[in-house]
Parts: C-alpha cells; sequence; structure tokens
C-alpha cells in the first residue's frame, strides 16, 4: 500500500472522532503515503502532524462532477483519484454516485465510511468499522492530536501565566441547544476568578454574540481571548490545560492534546458522542436541558 486517501468532510468533532481510524491506516502503513481531502482548515489539525503528509480542499469547484451521473470527468482529478490504492470516503452517497465514477479513475481499493452514525456504539467505533475489510480493528477510540513546536511558539504569550493557573472555557457549540446559558458561564468564571484562577475564553465564528458579552463582563480582570485562531494553534493553546466547555468540536481537540475536561452535556448521548480520553469528565444536565444544570454543581468540582 503506497498511496492512500481518506475524505472526510463534516465538522471539527466529526473530523476529530475519525482520527482514531486514521491512525489505524497510518500504523499499519506507516511508509504510505497519507493524504485527506476535507475542509482544509480542520484537516490541518492533521497535517504534517503524525497523520497526513497532504491535505487537499473538498471545496474545489470541480469536484461537483463527481456527483453527477455519466460526467464527464475532470481529467487532472481522474489522475489524482487513480493515484490511490486504496479511498476511504465518509460522503453522503445514497445512490453510490460517487463511489462509480470513483471506481472508473483508477484500480485502487474504495471503500465506503458511514456519513451518518447511530446509537450502536461510541462514534470512533462506528467511523473505525470500514477497515474491517483489511483486516484492522478499532480498540482505542480516543483521539490524539500532536501540536508542532511552531504551533506552540504561535501561542506561547496566551499562556504566560503558565497553564496550572488558567483554565480555558468554551462557552460555545456549533448549536444553541447544546449551549449552558451565558449567565452561568458568567457565574462559573467569577467564582474561578475570584479563587485566583486567570480565564482564557476560547471563541470561534459561532461564538461572535457570547464572547463580546463576556469580554463586557469581565472588563479589568485577568481574562484573555482567543478567538478565532488556527485550529493547529488552537490545539497547543489547550494541550495540557483545564477545560471546561459542550460538546463540541473544541471541547474534541481539548480531549486530544490531552486537556483535563469538564464537559456539560445536554441532550446528546455522551456514550456516543463524548471523547473517550482518560482525562474526560461528562457532567449531564438534567432531563438533557442544559438550563437545568445548576451553577453550583459545576463550581463543585473545582473543589
Amino acid at each position: 500500500m503506497n498511496r492512500i486517501l481518506v475524505i472526510r468532510g463534516g465538522a471539527i468533532g466529526d473530523f476529530v472522532l475519525t482520527l482514531p481510524t486514521i491512525k489505524l491506516l497510518r500504523d499499519r502503513f506507516p511508509g504510505a503515503h497519507l493524504e485527506i481531502l476535507g475542509y482544509k482548515h480542520i484537516a490541518a489539525l492533521a497535517e504534517k502532524r503524525f497523520y497526513a503528509d497532504a491535505v487537499r480542499s473538498i471545496e474545489a469547484a470541480s469536484l461537483a462532477k463527481f456527483f453527477a451521473r455519466d460526467p464527464e470527468l475532470p481529467s487532472e482529478l481522474e489522475n489524482y483519484f487513480g493515484s490511490f490504492d486504496l479511498i476511504l470516503s465518509y460522503l453522503y452517497d445514497p445512490d453510490q454516485i460517487f463511489e462509480a465514477n470513483l471506481r472508473k479513475c483508477g484500480d485502487g481499493a474504495f471503500t465506503a465510511g458511514p456519513s451518518k452514525l447511530d446509537n450502536s456504539e461510541h462514534a470512533a467505533f462506528q467511523l473505525a468499522r470500514p477497515l474491517k475489510t483489511l483486516g484492522l480493528s478499532l480498540t482505542d477510540p480516543a483521539a490524539q492530536l500532536f501540536p508542532t513546536d511552531v504551533d506552540r511558539n504561535a501561542v506561547r504569550f496566551l499562556l504566560a501565566d503558565g497553564p496550572d493557573r488558567t483554565i480555558a472555557l468554551h462557552p460555545g457549540s456549533g448549536s444553541e441547544t447544546k449551549n449552558w446559558p451565558l449567565e452561568n458561564w458568567r457565574a462559573l468564571g467569577d467564582s474561578l476568578v475570584s479563587k485566583g484562577h486567570n480565564l482564557l475564553i476560547i471563541a470561534g465564528e459561532a461564538d461572535t454574540d457570547r464572547s463580546r458579552l463576556l469580554r463586557e463582563t469581565w472588563v479589568g480582570h485577568p481574562v484573555q481571548f482567543a478567538e478565532n485562531l488556527p485550529l493547529p494553534q488552537l490545539a497547543a493553546t489547550l494541550e495540557g490545560s483545564l477545560f471546561v466547555g459542550h460538546d463540541s468540536g473544541i471541547s474534541h481537540i481539548a480531549a486530544a492534546v490531552g486537556a483535563h475536561c469538564l464537559l456539560l452535556f445536554g441532550w446528546t448521548d455522551p456514550a456516543i458522542w463524548a471523547p473517550a480520553n482518560e482525562k474526560v469528565t461528562v457532567l449531564r444536565a438534567p432531563e438533557g436541558k442544559m438550563r437545568l444544570l445548576q451553577v453550583e454543581t459545576v463550581i463543585a468540582r473545582f473543589g
């Protein structure tokens, strides 16, 4: 096996949950060129960081022809796909149109991964099932990320006081229904600051409003904001930290770099979706409703 392609779209959490599968391939074929076709800003977490030798954007317009019946395939992409000995794809392809077009490109093996997951077992195990055809079975569902020294040096200024005194909070997620009320985050932050902790608030594009309101709340307090960091730098920032978040992709990144994570879950099932790493603790909201999770319950976890 000389060349392997993993096609993985989806959000940050979906990608991180797939890393144990990619690790199986990397460990089994250590000398192979392994490439990821995905969202480049997400797949950057894996590019030249153990998993992937290269990353290519899934957003190229020419790729759309592979989802049409009997198209004239772009020769450049035809040669590209034909160069791989194995393609593992997680794209939604209910009529197998994409698969049929890929098979026209060469003689390499094609394996389809699940594009949608069920409640049968942890997501990482479900995502790894297709590799059983290669004799590969997943035993450890915990994802790992490997920031580089370049990643760490880029964010060193955020951890000037040392990770032991700083608690990272990510008060957002990709869905408002997964979020703990903002007033609860304020109360938690106030309590932690009163105990001598510094806070580092993590925010992405979906968290703009929450981040702005918290900035207004904590003017003059030992609170820093890390907003819209490139994901490899964010991973380096969270490495080995104490982290509090929701069911979100950022939480998966934190767990994968060895952070001590306290994760607040509501209606989603942590048995399926929570990071499987050892340093992860999940607090499930009563009745699956985040508004019913009391501030005191969360604060109590900090002694």
